[in-house]
């Protein structure tokens, strides 16, 4: 225990000075080794027993991370490492690789300034891995490659040492690519990996051993002695030699920027407001004396204290008893404790300054994704794009009455801590819906309810979430009648340009935030492929649907709008098709007839006229259900290949691509998440367990015609409507 002592008491004091700080994470494609990687630097900082590393999967503490052998949460921990005679404080975050919680990375990624891209030497580069790598990048975070199970490449598949570097070579290249492809110029070249310089180590998180070419250098082993290192099975004594913790924090050390540097090109990236104000000038300086700024990432429930705020702090310094403002936030609230984590455990300390990734207790109104300030009004930090949103759904309530009222406070807890999970409670049916990721995120979520929080709950089975939208324009505009006829509204809608919906899913445009600048956002609508009349009467966004004000001079409207707005969020909200959200709709508002009189244009006469003519729009430009898909990839020896392909048919699916990779066939296809349900054990079945497979989501796509009226139906019994969806009073108005 003494050296762990030892260690968080340097860490304290290294703390205050940013230049010897990195903050770094691991992230990868599900099962290519990140948390053993993760284990063996911990082991190596003397935080846990060197022969356990890659064995006890320290940062995996939740049971169902245990028993499940892979990672859910995001985990962090804070080490001290001697390089150079100096010793170096690094924050390390262990991301989740399975597709259900790539939320967690995304959240993960805004606190780093570095990032171990960790790739598989037998399976390279998989759809995930270039999911996280994105992630990376688009929150200007330096990768590194780590090239891990390096052993398995030599005893299983039996390579000489030229197919094992023609193999690395390979991976680089295509890691490369990927930055080149992404990354604007100049950062897309500077950020290349490179063999030579050290930016790629190689190794085995399970056997503790790595190598980069610096590393040799300095310690004389070769490519050739590590291929027979492995061959002779002799890997403890590569490890004694060459351990991977010394190899990648040296990496760490000599490759990612310190908070200092990071900052000055992070800043702009991730927050869009006035980098010569004051606060801006802290943030890009990282000055531990300006306003506190601070990012929250992650919320963990604590039994004995509460919820705790893990962030990073880019400003300022956070100190026990301080008061902070939470965006978006009514009232200030106090901080209760400050600390540094290190794995299970966090350690106390009076402040944290800027540079850092701390612990916070007493910010109850924080969700992960929370700008945090002792500045009451300062311009949040950007919204983070995820890369996919709730596809599955299930309808849970509590097994026994007395349990409703925990369950509702459990379910608004479990939706701050993890934002990707999307929580709708239904106060008058006591029926509460959770969508996410996947079967996998729910079936954890559910899990923590029960198990953490000690509610009992009864779960419907999975049910998919759909999506509305409308096939073209409708031809003339439709008109919305308030229930006193004093009011009409007269409407078009049609599909929203691609590029909008794409600008809107990248995070470029944030829907849930106020335009500020019409006259810009009309510009940026324009360049996007939208007409630019259209785009200059940009009113509101909802989702990926939007709001224009196509009229010319009409009386009252202008105080009309917020109420006009609040129908059109509703409408969007819960669609004519199914009640389902709608997706890619334009609302154009033509014309509106308003009585002069403020009585009788209240919300109860508004709303109503706007909904039923969005509505009525709707139905008229041919309303269409789009499903969620996901992309599907299956590796699988050559005889089995048939089998794969007739599964992927038999379950609606479209192939992509078919290729061949070693001896190995891979088909690439795109699935309805519908007919994904049991994929597993159908895929092991045909394949007598020799499958590898991964899926990710891909978006939503109109389901075909002739299942349309059936899915419909099944939606709307299911949520107690009328099996037909009603559309005489529409169309009477066509």
């Amino acid at each position: 225990m003494g050296r762990k002592t030892e260690n968080i008491r340097k860490a304290v004091q290294i703390m205050a000075t940013p230049q010897y700080i990195r903050n770094i994470g691991t992230a990868a494609h599900i099962d290519h080794g990140k948390t053993t990687f993760s284990d063996n630097l911990i082991a190596g900082a003397g935080m846990m027993s060197e022969d356990l590393a890659g064995k006890q999967r320290m940062l995996d503490f939740d049971e169902q991370e245990s028993a499940r052998g892979i990672t859910i949460n995001a985990a962090n921990a804070s080490m001290v490492h001697k390089y150079g005679g100096k010793e170096y404080l690094i924050n390390l975050i262990d991301t989740p690789g399975h597709v259900d919680f790539g939320g967690d990375v995304t959240r993960a990624m805004r606190a780093l300034d570095g990032v171990f891209i960790l790739a598989c030497a037998v399976e390279g580069i998989m759809p995930q891995t270039e999911t996280v790598i994105r992630q990376a990048l688009k929150e200007r975070v330096r990768p590194l490659l780590f090239i891990n199970k390096v052993d398995r490449m030599i005893n299983e598949l039996q390579v000489t040492p030229q197919m094992m570097m023609d193999k690395f070579v390979k991976i680089v290249t295509e890691f490369n690519r990927r930055i080149n492809e992404i990354l604007p110029a100049p950062l897309n070249k500077e950020w290349q990996v490179n063999i030579e310089q050290g930016t790629v180590a190689f190794g085995s998180a399970y056997r503790n051993w790595a190598v980069s070419v610096p590393y040799m250098k300095k310690s004389g082993i070769s490519f050739k002695e590590v291929y027979e290192y492995c061959n002779a099975d002799n890997e403890k004594e590569l490890a004694k030699k060459s351990p991977l913790h010394e190899v990648a924090l040296q990496m760490v050390i000599e490759h990612v920027p310190d908070p200092l540097q990071a900052q000055k090109y992070r800043i702009k990236n991730i927050w869009k407001g006035d980098l010569d104000s004051k606060i801006g000038k802290s943030m890009l300086s990282c000055d531990p004396k300006g306003d506190v700024s601070l990012m929250i990432n992650k919320i963990v429930m604590d039994p004995h204290a509460g919820e705790v705020a893990i962030g990073r702090l880019f400003s300022g310094t956070v100190v026990k008893g301080q008061i902070l403002h939470i965006s978006g936030m009514p009232t200030p609230q106090r901080v209760q404790t400050v600390s540094l984590s290190v794995g299970a455990d966090r350690i106390a300390v009076e402040s944290c300054a800027a540079g850092n990734i701390v612990s916070v207790t007493g910010l109850k109104d924080a969700i992960a994704g929370s700008t945090v300030s002792t500045l009451q009004d300062m311009e949040p930090f950007e919204r983070m794009a995820h890369y996919s949103e709730p596809v599955v759904t299930k309808a849970i309530e509590a097994k026994h009455m007395k349990d409703l009222p925990k369950l509702v406070e459990v379910l608004r807890t479990l939706a701050k801590a993890d934002p990707s999970l999307s929580v709708e409670i239904n106060n008058e049916t006591g029926e509460h819906l959770l969508s996410g990721m996947g079967e996998l995120h729910l079936e954890i979520t559910e899990y923590r309810i029960t198990n953490e929080q000690g509610v009992e709950v009864v779960s419907s089975p999975p049910i998919v979430v759909y999506q509305e939208g409308v096939k073209k324009a409708n031809a003339n505009p439709f008109e919305g009648k308030s229930p006193n006829k004093h009011n009409r509204f007269y409407f078009l809608v049609e599909p929203l340009e691609e590029g909008v919906v794409e600008a809107i899913h990248k995070g470029e445009i944030d829907p849930d935030a106020k335009i500020r600048d019409e006259k810009a956002m009309a510009k940026m609508l324009a360049e996007l492929g939208m007409d630019k009349d259209d785009a200059s009467g940009i009113t509101a966004f909802k989702n990926t649907n939007v709001l224009l004000d196509c009229t010319k001079g009409i009386q009252y409207l202008h105080e009309t709008m917020e109420l006009v707005k609040q129908a059109f969020d509703e409408a969007m909200v819960r669609g004519p098709l199914a009640a389902e959200k709608c997706s890619g709709v334009k609302v154009k508002l033509m014309d509106a007839k308003l009585h002069e009189d403020t009585i009788h244009r209240g919300p109860a006469q508004v709303i109503p006229a706007v909904r039923d003519g969005i509505y009525g729009a709707m139905c008229q430009a041919q309303r269409i259900l789009l499903e969620p898909m996901q992309k599907t990839f299956i590796s699988v020896p050559q005889d089995y290949m048939g089998d794969a392909i007739s599964l992927v048919n038999q379950r609606r699916g479209t192939i992509i691509e078919m290729g061949q990779e070693d001896v190995n066939a891979t088909v690439e296809a795109e699935c309805p998440v519908s007919e994904m349900f049991g994929f597993a054990s159908a895929v092991r079945g045909a394949t007598q367990g020799r499958a590898l497979w991964s899926t990710e989501n891909s978006g939503f796509q109109q389901i075909p015609a002739e299942l349309q009226d059936k899915t419909v139906r099944e939606i709307r019994v299911r949520k107690g409507m009328n099996p037909e969806p009603y559309d005489e009073k529409y169309y009477a108005g066509a």
